[in-house]
């Protein structure tokens, strides 16, 4: 038997005596594994294709609720039981570095489990062959600054044994990820109090484990990656998405701008509340554009944000586009918002109006002061850089979109914008969000429909909203 073969056995052996010894109510693992479970729903929605390795139990898997979940694990004992508790999922024995399966899940999940790993490259790299482009690694284990105290925690009964493990830094998992053919898309600690101590533990666990200082000291690392993106060779069709309201002398000029993009394009304009005839307008320049494909909806409801999901409602096309029809964003640039996508630098490309200087009075100054704000906010919520929170053109693929719409009621209706529902629903999905800089231009017809007071109250209600939903969970 190999150095590697001793290894596995040792952990089957260890695990298995220990597999009827789990529900102790008093470990302090208990509480631990309960603040695991609410973390992994947050970042992976029910009904999904999961594969746990390292699944235990089985309770982790469970909580999640999948469409489909698969658990692997050493130890036939804990297995086992595993299947009885939850009839419902499928169970197989077996060694991660060996391993044997050749389906594809929607979400991979390694909990606590690299520490324990032979060789952390050789795993990451044969789940590559269990991922389609969407499919979401995630996996968590503990903080090296915790092994002191973990360990006095086993010897006091506390908490279970565990074999002797790797130690692992977050640059270390990193850099495993990107050797095996995968990319980081978020870092983030959590869990600072994992004792059951009311009112103290959940202003630890929810406040104090997310603030600059105090993330340093959390238990667990997370790491959410997606396999290396891959370039579409083909050329996806697309749908443009235009809320028009009081936009009548610019609709001319855009449909005279849009490209023609991928392997065909619709334009759908959604006109709602205009009181300068923009409907009609729009109704009446459709016959001077016959080689392009326009749909033309009347908004039923009110808002932005409830124009552009009738709009995506009514899409046909693989890539969803949203295009402001004022024309401060320059129809020509969707050009470049599409190759970003297709080629895979991003799963969610999101426009940003503050690199480059701004077309004379086409922001106000303290327009400009609160998106940097909010940019910032949602920088540091969101765990991955959002320069620009309302910048109207954003580009999506249909089917992402289709599952942050199945999901939206994690959130609650709470933007009339659409924005921040497709940045919140982005994050939540742990889409690659890629920022696009692109120049800003003045309006030549008509005003802002945005009130820099009513609407910047109503955004913060909506950051605050989502940082609870979001950050301190």
């Amino acid at each position: 038997m190999n150095p590697r073969q001793q290894h596995i056995e040792h952990l089957r052996n260890h695990y298995g005596q220990l597999a009827g010894k789990r529900e102790i109510s008093r470990k302090l693992g208990t509480e631990y594994q309960r603040l695991l479970h609410r973390y992994y729903r947050l970042f992976v929605p029910s009904g999904q294709r999961v594969l746990e390795m390292g699944c235990g139990l089985g309770d982790l898997l469970n909580a999640l609720e999948p469409a489909r979940g698969v658990g692997v694990d050493l130890s036939p004992a804990t297995l086992e039981i595993a299947q009885k508790k939850y009839s419902h999922l499928h169970f197989i024995e077996g060694d991660a570095h060996a391993l044997p399966l050749s389906e594809v899940f929607d979400v991979i999940i390694l909990s606590d489990l690299v520490n324990d790993l032979w060789d952390v490259q050789q795993v990451l790299s044969k789940l590559v062959a269990c991922c389609h482009p969407g499919t979401r690694l995630i996996l968590n284990f503990h903080n090296n600054l915790w092994n002191l105290p973990l360990s006095l925690a086993r010897r006091l009964g506390l908490a279970h044994p565990v074999p002797k493990q790797n130690w692992l830094t977050p640059e270390d998992i990193d850099g495993l990820l990107n050797l095996s053919g995968f990319e980081t898309v978020l870092r983030r600690p959590a869990i600072l109090l994992p004792l059951k101590i009311p009112l103290l533990a959940p202003f630890c666990n929810r406040m104090l484990a997310h603030l600059p200082f105090f993330r340093g000291f959390d238990l667990t690392h997370f790491f959410v990656a997606r396999p290396f993106p891959q370039p579409r060779m083909d050329q996806p069709s697309v749908s443009i998405v235009v809320a028009a309201r009081n936009e009548a002398g610019n609709i001319e000029t855009l449909l005279q701008r849009i490209p023609e993009i991928g392997s065909s394009s619709e334009i759908i304009f959604v006109e709602g509340g205009s009181t300068d005839h923009t409907y009609e307008t729009i109704e009446n320049l459709l016959p001077r554009h016959p080689k392009k494909k326009i749909q033309l909806l009347r908004q039923t409801g009110t808002g932005k944000g409830d124009a552009v999901r009738m709009g995506f409602a009514a899409a046909q096309g693989e890539i969803l586009m949203i295009l402001d029809a004022d024309g401060t964003v320059a129809p020509e640039d969707l050009l470049r918002f599409y190759d970003a996508l297709v080629s895979g630098k991003g799963e969610f490309i999101n426009g940003v109006r503050l690199v480059y200087p701004l077309g004379d009075d086409s922001m106000r100054f303290l327009n400009m002061v609160g998106n940097k704000f909010f940019g910032m906010l949602f920088s540091g919520l969101l765990g991955q850089p959002i320069r620009d929170t309302l910048c109207g053109t954003k580009v999506l693929w249909k089917k992402d979109y289709e599952t942050i719409a199945r999901n939206r009621a994690y959130f609650g209706k709470i933007d009339p914008f659409g924005d921040f529902d497709l940045l919140f629903g982005a994050a939540r999905l742990n889409l690659k969000i890629q920022e696009l800089p692109i120049r800003y231009h003045a309006r030549n017809y008509g005003e802002t429909n945005i009130s820099r007071w009513r609407h910047g109250l109503l955004l913060l209600r909506m950051s605050i909203r989502a940082v609870l939903k979001i950050k301190f969970v």
